[in-house]
């Protein structure tokens, strides 16, 4: 009697193991990285702060427990749009989830709390603006919780890159449930914004768990702008699969998008000003697609957990080398190769240090002075930048990662110091009121009217810099901008910036980084989709219909990977498709003998 209790609970416990529920719903075979320390901590109903790269299978380390555990996960999430993306995708492995937004219609909404009350939800998700009100404590009160997840945990921080005030308001909700195993996440988050997190939601430091911050399958490439748009096209020339290209502005958006659509790829704007329903349209096309381009700012992104995007582009600088993470990050979710390129000219740097001066609260300005100085070092290596980014985040990194441009291709340095010297010696002299084009001018000895008429041919920096230095005078301007050695005035004019002393007095070095002629490349692949295979190709047709008939994105069915290796092993019957990486159960069941009829049909 006793041997035959023991097996029931023995096969109970075999049956909703993180692992058990891993294999036989979501069809992968083990954990990956940290994922399964992670849920270990939350299956012993301990608090814990995950710190994981964009694509390492974060939601697996609450969806797991959620499963495994009695009781309803609550998911803090700080968007409606990822909250639907994230429930659509559970959906589809049979997982049963919900949100509670303001989003949602009134029925739909009783319907949720129905079936929360019936203990038929495995996650429900909620905005923290929600979730920190008594109303929703008292509602968690009467509900058996598994778990509370409180995702992109950087906001809750003041030194984070994306602080939002009403993460600071969800420690009463946790504290109401000191028993419940909290779990924070985030694939953002530096030294200082980590144990911030630690603090602010009442996790304990041996709670910290970093899986590192690489992104492999990312090539990195930087590049000053000069003609963005045909930067661009060429870009996505060479690039298939879908894409974001970032901008700083809303007018941006819509002319870039109208310059880089073409009749064969759609090009579409994403920003806070367009309508709504346009808004939503265009977003929901992008999600969907395989081949399209979003030009957006930065609104966009965070709400999206599209795996298949295969570049990112910025068309100039981000806030933050942590902004930059976050973004790039939104490229290869899916592990297969993306690429990430950023084109910045110096007034991107002029503009921000504007910007901070005049609009950030003084008591923050420091510490947004060493962000800006970050990225303008990140810009302006000649070294690997994957290595400047890791050891950013406080990560060991490499000298060289072989993945991004300045590994592949590695630039010249030339010392330029002396060509800034006579540039900041040029500004002084015409009183810091003229741009770089006039300086150079000056510098050249040439003989315009501008110059006579300011009487700048009687200076002594007229005609003081050779040929091979006026050469340098753009790059070099820029990169004193970014240095904020020099500063640009709303009119251009250049003026002294903090790091124009010790340049003149010799005290530091101006080293610029010359990169070498960019090689038109073949149409990027790189180990990803086969080409010309009709097989999959077929399977894709397949996937795009079901997708369609459902009106989901063709991503929520199988990845990309689930269909290369369905291509590559040919499985006709549904035993040999369960098998497959990403085949879960309920996939099996919904979409097995559709896959399964396409293989058998290239028999």
């Amino acid at each position: 009697m006793r041997l035959a209790a023991r097996l029931r609970d023995d096969y109970r416990e075999a049956v909703t193991s993180p692992l058990s529920i891993l294999q036989r719903t979501f069809g992968f075979p083990s954990f990956r990285g940290v994922q399964e320390a992670v849920v270990d901590r939350v299956m012993a109903g301990r608090h814990s702060l995950a710190v994981m790269p964009t694509g390492a299978g974060k939601s697996l380390c609450y969806q797991l427990p959620a499963l495994a555990r009695e009781g309803t996960a609550l998911v803090v999430s700080p968007l409606i749009a990822l909250m639907h993306d994230q429930i659509r995708s559970a959906d589809a492995f049979g997982i049963r989830a919900a949100s509670l937004t303001s989003a949602d219609p009134e029925e739909e909404r009783q319907e949720t709390l129905a079936r929360l009350k019936r203990g038929e939800l495995d996650l429900l998700y909620v905005a923290p603006e929600r979730a920190s009100t008594p109303g929703f404590r008292e509602l968690a009160a009467r509900t058996p919780l598994s778990l509370i997840a409180v995702d992109e945990a950087h906001c809750v921080s003041e030194w984070g890159h994306d602080f939002r005030p009403d993460y600071r308001l969800l420690r009463p909700l946790l504290d109401a449930f000191p028993d419940v195993p909290r779990l924070a996440l985030t694939a953002t988050a530096d030294k200082a914004t980590r144990a911030d997190i630690l603090v602010q939601l009442g996790i304990p430091e041996d709670g910290l768990i970093v899986a590192g911050f690489d992104r492999p399958n990312i090539r990195y490439h930087v590049r000053p702008r000069d003609g963005v748009g045909q930067q661009l096209k060429a870009l996505l020339a060479e690039q298939p699969g879908p894409g974001i290209v970032y901008v700083t502005s809303r007018d941006k958006a819509e002319k870039l998008a109208e310059q880089l659509a073409t009749p064969g790829r759609r090009a579409l704007p994403y920003h806070a000003g367009l309508d709504p329903r346009v808004r939503a349209r265009n977003q929901a096309a992008f999600v969907a697609s395989e081949d399209m381009v979003m030009v957006a700012t930065v609104a966009f992104g965070m709400g999206i957990d599209k795996p298949d995007v295969r570049f990112v582009a910025h068309a100039g600088i981000p806030k933050s080398v942590e902004a930059y993470y976050q973004e790039t990050g939104r490229a290869g979710r899916d592990g297969d190769p993306a690429e990430a390129w950023l084109f910045w000219g110096a007034e991107d740097f002029a503009r921000a240090r504007s910007r901070l001066e005049s609009e950030v609260p003084e008591e923050r300005r420091g510490g947004e002075r060493q962000r800006l100085n970050a990225l303008a070092a990140l810009v302006e290596t000649g070294t690997c930048r994957r290595a400047l980014l890791l050891r950013h985040f406080g990560d060991d990194a490499p000298e060289h990662c072989g993945n991004c441009d300045n590994c592949l291709s590695p630039p010249t340095t030339v010392d330029a110091t002396q060509t800034a010297q006579k540039l900041l010696s040029a500004a002084f002299r015409t009183e810091m009121r003229f741009g770089v084009q006039h300086l150079t001018d000056v510098l050249a000895g040439r003989d315009t009217e501008k110059v006579r008429s300011f009487g700048h041919d009687r200076l002594s920096v007229f005609g003081i810099a050779s040929e091979e230095e006026l050469a340098l005078v753009k790059p070099v301007a820029r990169a004193l901008m970014a240095r904020d050695a020099l500063r640009a005035d709303a009119y251009g004019g250049l003026s002294f910036g903090p790091g124009a002393k010790s340049i003149l007095r010799g005290e530091q070095r101006l080293d610029l980084v010359v990169q070498p002629k960019r090689e038109r490349r073949r149409r990027a692949n790189r180990e990803a989709n086969p080409e010309g295979d009709p097989l999959f190709d077929a399977l894709r047709a397949c996937r795009r219909d079901l997708a369609a008939a459902q009106g989901v994105p063709p991503y929520v069915i199988f990845h990309d990977s689930t269909l290369r290796e369905i291509a590559a092993v040919k499985p006709t019957s549904l035993s040999a498709l369960s098998r497959v990486s990403g085949v879960g159960a309920a996939k099996l069941e919904k979409y097995g003998e559709a896959f399964a009829a396409v293989v058998r049909g290239f028999e």
